[in-house]
């Protein structure tokens, strides 16, 4: 069984194949490691191979990582998962990024709930790419709306977008959808010069990470090709 190590190693090379292919700068696509469900062994372990940026889903798992990781001083944590009303402060207080603002009364209670003595909160605004009335995200068309209102926010720094696609589509299905995430940032960075920095593309996991990097993507969010499988529920040991 290969180690996590070997993993991260394996990753990170199809990222700079991919990249390089793309006619890209090497450092213009960074790894997150989907680290939910995984130990905090697991993530020290990451951590001792190089990988220094953890995206999780759940927050109280998160914060229990946190304490247990708290001697490790460069850990990054991303939030990526849905965000209820209720966990906005928590939320704020402890993360570097949100990828996951889907809604303006999310955005406006990150705003309020981030610390003063922390720099602003960074994050994406998720679009359901492919329209599933199951799926988180505004629409595509909603998002210059949401851009205006959310530029106005002090404690934030819009970086981009995120998106989540359907498995199992067509290869061209997927390109076009990432496609069409890169031609919504580029459209927002003309018409919102000064919303914010509006430099991020969160898309791409394991299965399509290439096709992702091809179209644009600054942050492709990996978590079984890390770290294989997840247990099963129940045998989260």
């Amino acid at each position: 069984m290969s180690s996590i190590a070997d993993n991260i190693g394996s990753v990170t090379r199809r990222i700079q194949k991919a990249t390089l292919q793309a006619g890209r700068a090497p450092e213009s696509v960074h790894l997150l490691a989907v680290s939910k469900t995984r130990s905090p062994d697991e993530l020290r372990e990451a951590h001792q191979s190089g990988q220094s940026a953890f995206g999780e889903n759940y927050l109280q798992e998160a914060l229990e990582k946190m304490e247990a990781l708290g001697d490790i001083a460069d850990l990054e944590w991303h939030f990526i998962g849905p965000i209820q009303s209720n966990k906005t402060r928590q939320i704020a207080a402890s993360f570097s990024w949100v990828h996951s603002v889907d809604r303006l009364k999310i955005a406006r209670r990150l705003s309020e709930h981030r610390p003063e003595n922390l720099p602003p909160l960074n994050i994406c605004l998720q679009v359901n790419i492919d329209g599933e009335d199951t799926k988180s995200g505004c629409t595509l068309e909603s998002l210059p709306e949401l851009v205006e209102a959310i530029s106005d926010l002090p404690r934030l720094s819009l970086r981009g977008l995120m998106a989540i696609p359907a498995p199992d589509q067509p290869e061209a299905t997927l390109r076009a959808r990432f496609r069409s995430m890169a031609n919504a940032l580029k459209n927002l960075k003309q018409d919102f010069p000064a919303a914010g920095p509006l430099d991020t593309l969160s898309m791409g996991m394991s299965g399509d990470l290439e096709l992702a990097i091809a179209e644009g993507a600054t942050w492709v969010r990996v978590g079984t090709a890390l770290f294989g499988p997840r247990p099963p529920k129940g045998d989260q040991s």
